[in-house]
């Protein structure tokens, strides 16, 4: 049996990447005759067609998308490579960390702060999706992910999760709003700031239904660092982590409440197995006060 090119390979991923043959060939310095001449090569020795066009646009057949996956496993694997051995020499430690695009900005700061640390460390931060960021993480785009749940072991079975933290998750606000003598009371009587990020929500709407009230909801917000602004706005309520407005309750713009919720946020690191782990991720993740593989 012939062997796999992998010149054909690099082409057509860099084609289906763009999905588009001209704009490719011309940043390829190739003629697009010569680009669709290797993409045809790679779907006979495939013995499957990549690509079927539509309109001017070129989109992944179901195999396309099979060996898009792989090309993208492949040469990730070289990249992976290039940044492991380099590591033996004097060029700086390229470390690329996606973080889940709710996440709070404090608490990635405080996990990444030892590698901001270093002068040999060059860090690539990338923000998306869980979904996203794990299959980039899969095909060695990304050395870590921060999030706030580990993924489905069904789905990405070859990925540790690492329990970094866990904070409690409690009211906070100006000291006006926080004046009152029971949970249910403040709840029934005060606008709440409420974060999309699915554990706290969901402890949330257990916690109202037992107290037997219906909050007041002045924003469901997907954005940590916005739900952080409302509140300095004195907008309503927010419900999360310290950690979120650590920066306000030190100042004293926002204050806690006393009241127990009941509900528990933690924060993970997510690796994927590796031969040639980042020498940085493990340094990070060793750090002291760190939690453990889950």
């Amino acid at each position: 049996m012939a062997e796999l090119n992998y010149h054909h390979l690099r082409y057509f991923r860099e084609v289906a990447h763009t999905g588009n043959l001209t704009r490719t060939a011309e940043r390829l310095n190739l003629s697009q005759s010569a680009l669709s001449t290797q993409i045809r090569q790679l779907e006979a020795r495939l013995d499957h067609a990549l690509f079927e066009r539509r309109g001017r646009s070129l989109v992944l057949t179901e195999a396309g998308r099979i060996a898009l996956d792989h090309a993208d496993r492949i040469f990730g694997a070289g990249e992976e490579l290039l940044a492991t051995l380099r590591q033996t020499g004097t060029e700086r430690q390229v470390v690329r960390v996606g973080a889940l695009s709710t996440l709070s900005r404090n608490f990635q700061l405080s996990f990444l702060r030892p590698a901001l640390e270093r002068d040999d460390v060059e860090l690539v931060l990338r923000s998306g999706s869980a979904p996203v960021l794990f299959e980039a993480l899969q095909s060695l785009a990304l050395d870590v992910v921060l999030t706030t749940e580990p993924p489905p072991r069904d789905s990405f079975s070859q990925m540790v999760s690492h329990r970094i933290s866990e904070q409690r998750v409690a009211i906070f606000g100006t000291t006006a709003r926080l004046a009152h003598d029971s949970l249910a009371a403040m709840l029934a009587a005060e606008p709440v700031i409420l974060p999309t990020e699915s554990s706290i929500r969901t402890g949330f709407d257990s916690l109202v239904a037992r107290l037997g009230v219906t909050p007041r909801i002045a924003a469901e917000v997907d954005d940590m660092a916005m739900v952080r602004l409302l509140a300095r706005e004195d907008r309503g309520l927010a419900i999360v982590p310290e950690v979120v407005v650590s920066d306000e309750l030190a100042s004293g713009l926002l204050a806690a409440s006393g009241f127990d919720l009941d509900i528990v946020e933690g924060f993970y690191a997510v690796t994927v197995a590796r031969r040639f782990p980042n020498a940085v991720v493990q340094s990070l993740l060793s750090a002291p006060g760190r939690g453990a593989e889950v």
